[in-house]
């Protein structure tokens, strides 16, 4: 494969020597957050049970604050 976008590298380190450790850390990291963005949209979109909305309170009537002191 000649002159095809396979010739490009995708990674590039342009200061220090890492490690091989090192260069594995980061492309693990990378790799989970590229991940992690494609999932993201398709779990979003699944259970509504924890979303934020459900810890706002429904309206309460304008003498709700007065019915509240009362007895249940």
């Amino acid at each position: 494969m000649t002159g095809g976008a396979h010739d490009r590298p995708v990674l590039r380190i342009v200061h220090g020597d890492p490690t091989a450790e090192e260069l594995a850390a980061v492309v693990a990291v990378l790799a989970a957050a590229a991940t992690s963005e494609a999932d993201g949209a398709t779990a979003a979109e699944g259970s509504h049970w924890a979303a934020p909305v459900r810890l706002l309170r429904p309206a309460v009537a304008p003498t709700g604050w007065w019915a509240s002191g009362l007895p249940h």
